[in-house]
């Protein structure tokens, strides 16, 4: 079946559309900075290039603990939280017990009185929502819910793009050299076709991998590769930067991601709408190459269904 998934996902990016080209690609150490330098070709077919320097800490150090999420050992990380909570606020009239059950850690709780243990399985359940939002916002997981209502957990792709929006602030000048800011389309299409042209690792299931094969940004420009939420991801952290001021969107469908973009659509373009935002909808995977307003045709089926989940990425 997950053989099945990344082919269908391969075939919607290449059927009926011109594939992306990735001319030339390098990466050059200079003092502390690697200076990238990339070549391709665009929609119209014309050629492009652009070089950038990112630090070493913004390659090797930004997100050097993102791991798959394990469910075993964030159980283990939140009791242990719970715990040290407890010692700094003792339960009143009650005790707390940890257990192993069926291979899970629980809290029993011991009191007299039905309203003491009430009282404190309500204290006890505050702390550990406490806790999971901490484990959660310090590892860059989200807990996500699919179109079909299947629940998971993935990674944070808003905190991870909010978080390398500074590494990629140098980058602003150099592609504003190349088009004007005025031209949202300009500017889309431009980072469109240069992340369609890196190439495209398939994405395993979002839910069951928990992060398995992500690459944030920089990352995935080191490896030059990855798959549809890694290029969501580094599009919108690369649009943020560019324009800091446009309202951005995740949009997810089963086994592939892409963009949204707020701003005025034109006749025949596929657009979302979200909390009161119209969004016109980009393909940053490639290997297709589809301008700002395009999608492959089972992307398109998937949207006018209604299949898809939506997360807006707004400005800060």
């Amino acid at each position: 079946m997950k053989a099945l998934h990344i082919m269908l996902c391969l075939l919607l990016l290449t059927i009926f559309s011109v594939k992306a080209q990735q001319l030339s690609f390098s990466k050059v150490l200079k003092e502390n900075e690697y200076l990238f330098s990339y070549q391709w070709l665009d929609h119209l077919n014309q050629p492009q290039s652009i070089r950038f320097s990112l630090t070493h800490s913004a390659l090797f150090s930004r997100f050097r603990m993102l791991k798959p999420f394990q469910n075993e050992f964030a159980q283990k990380t939140i009791m242990r939280a719970v715990k040290q909570q407890l010692l700094k606020h003792p339960l009143n009239n009650a005790q707390a017990m940890f257990r192993q059950k069926s291979g899970k850690q629980v809290i029993e709780i011991n009191a007299i009185a039905a309203e003491n243990i009430a009282e404190a399985q309500k204290k006890i359940k505050a702390m550990e929502q406490v806790a999971i939002k901490e484990y959660y916002q310090k590892n860059y997981y989200q807990a996500f819910t699919t179109h079909d209502q299947q629940f998971g957990i993935k990674i944070n792709h808003r905190d991870i793009a909010n978080d390398s929006i500074n590494d990629f602030k140098a980058l602003k000048p150099i592609i504003l050299d190349k088009v004007a800011i005025e031209n949202i389309r300009a500017v889309t299409d431009l980072v469109l076709s240069f992340v369609q042209s890196i190439p495209y690792s398939p994405l395993e299931s979002r839910l069951t991998s928990s992060g398995s094969g992500f690459n944030p940004p920089a990352k995935l420009l080191w490896e030059n590769q990855g798959d549809c939420d890694s290029k969501m991801t580094l599009t919108a952290t690369l649009l943020r930067a560019l324009m800091p001021r446009i309202p951005l969107a995740f949009i997810y469908i089963d086994n592939h991601a892409f963009i949204g973009i707020n701003t005025a659509s034109k006749p025949g373009e596929i657009t979302v709408t979200h909390q009161g935002l119209e969004y016109v909808l980009g393909e940053p995977t490639g290997p297709a190459l589809y301008s700002l307003g395009s999608l492959a045709p089972e992307s398109e089926l998937a949207i006018t269904q209604g299949r898809y989940v939506i997360e807006a990425f707004s400005p800060k």
